[in-house]
């Protein structure tokens, strides 16, 4: 447990994984063992970095002692969630459901897709907020159910995950220290995202027969769904150590995904000298290896750290909702960095500034707990100046 409370494992324990993972699931050229090592030697020293001088989580008592139902940030939290929601039917009201329809038209954004699918991408903050702010069973159910159910009927493998870890997380984070560890609620958890993911994965990809990667033995004599999960958790830094070691530069991509409306982020379908075309994911830092080569990946995964130590600090007694949310989003980037870009993108960033906004918002409204009790007979107001 005292893993969650360190910034760096959430990036660099993921990111060693993964890697080993890589090693083991192809025979690997000599030349793709340089960009390995490079994502292997950094985030070994952010993890040993961040042992000697990075952030701490606050204990258990911080986040279990907060209660939000009925407070201001709550009331603001639910409209927020309210208008996700809305958004999430117009989604499914408007455009094709892949589950249903075509699985294929699950990446199909269009004709104004992509500006609602901006909104209902935040899906996933629904179950949080249903767990720490609704007072009614039935709200907090239908939020929940909510932020689990749209990302299995648009084929979104990510927003499942990113509905699963937050909800993981808040239950061990706000969890009773006499208690012992959920762990049947976290091991549910994982079970059904990796269940989920195997499956729509097929549904969305079809058969593993058509990618041409040199598979390892070990990867070859492994289950299909295995396989799925295996190849999900590989393939982006096989294809970071491919294109470092092919030296290729193209600054488009970076630009296009900081930059709001500059250009398309997708990597199918371009020049990229991807090894799979079909498989064209690598790993967070991968626009900036093309963009400023291997320092470049470096200096943004210290980067990254420094954003994930930077939502640590803002988990200060008493735990603010928002900062809870931005800590959630952070963590699980984090967590994603070996698959694909999610930080160093405009529509992260635009979810931090929404959160402090938010947060903003509920510190300006009345508190009408502390005016009743003002006005509560026998207690004297004390009119100020």
């Amino acid at each position: 447990m005292r893993l969650l409370r360190l910034p760096a494992a959430y990036l660099a324990l993921p990111m060693l994984l993964s890697c080993g993972l890589t090693w083991l699931s192809y025979d690997l050229p000599g030349s793709y063992l340089q960009g390995l090592l490079l994502l292997v030697v950094a985030a070994t020293a952010i993890l040993l970095v961040d042992l000697r001088f990075g952030a701490r989580l606050p204990g258990y008592a911080p986040f279990r002692a907060r209660q939000y139902a009925g407070t201001r940030e709550a009331f603001v939290a639910i409209a927020f969630a309210c208008g996700v929601l809305l958004f999430c039917l117009l989604d499914l009201a408007l455009f094709p459901i892949p589950l249903i329809d075509d699985p294929s038209s699950y990446a199909s954004i269009e004709g104004g897709h992509e500006h609602i699918r901006h909104i209902s991408d935040m899906c996933w903050t629904l179950p949080p907020i249903g767990l720490l702010c609704a007072r009614r069973r039935w709200l907090r159910h239908l939020l929940i159910g909510a932020g689990l159910v749209f990302p299995v009927l648009v084929i979104d493998r990510n927003r499942i995950f990113a509905s699963l870890f937050s909800v993981a997380l808040v239950l061990l984070l706000r969890r009773d220290d006499a208690k012992p560890l959920p762990w049947k609620s976290i091991g549910l958890l994982a079970l059904v995202g990796g269940t989920a993911f195997s499956v729509l994965g097929m549904l969305r990809s079809g058969s593993l027969d058509a990618v041409t990667l040199p598979f390892s033995a070990m990867y070859r004599a492994a289950p299909q769904g295995i396989k799925w999960l295996l190849l999900y958790i590989s393939a982006g830094p096989y294809n970071f150590g491919a294109i470092a070691a092919r030296h290729y530069s193209n600054a488009s991509f970076l630009i296009n995904q900081l930059v709001p409306m500059a250009g398309s982020i997708a990597t199918a379908g371009t020049d990229i000298p991807l090894d799979a075309p079909n498989i064209n994911v690598g790993t967070e830092y991968f626009p900036f290896l093309m963009a400023w080569g291997p320092w470049g990946a470096v200096l943004s995964m210290f980067a990254l750290y420094a954003m994930q130590w930077w939502s640590v600090r803002r988990l200060c007694a008493p735990v603010s909702l928002f900062a809870w949310l931005i800590f959630l989003r952070m963590a699980y980037v984090c967590l994603m960095a070996p698959f694909a870009p999610q930080a160093f993108t405009w529509t992260n960033g635009g979810f931090v500034v929404l959160c402090l906004v938010l947060q903003l918002l509920a510190a300006w409204l009345p508190n009408r707990r502390a005016a009743s009790a003002m006005d509560a007979p026998g207690i004297p107001t004390r009119h100020l100046p």
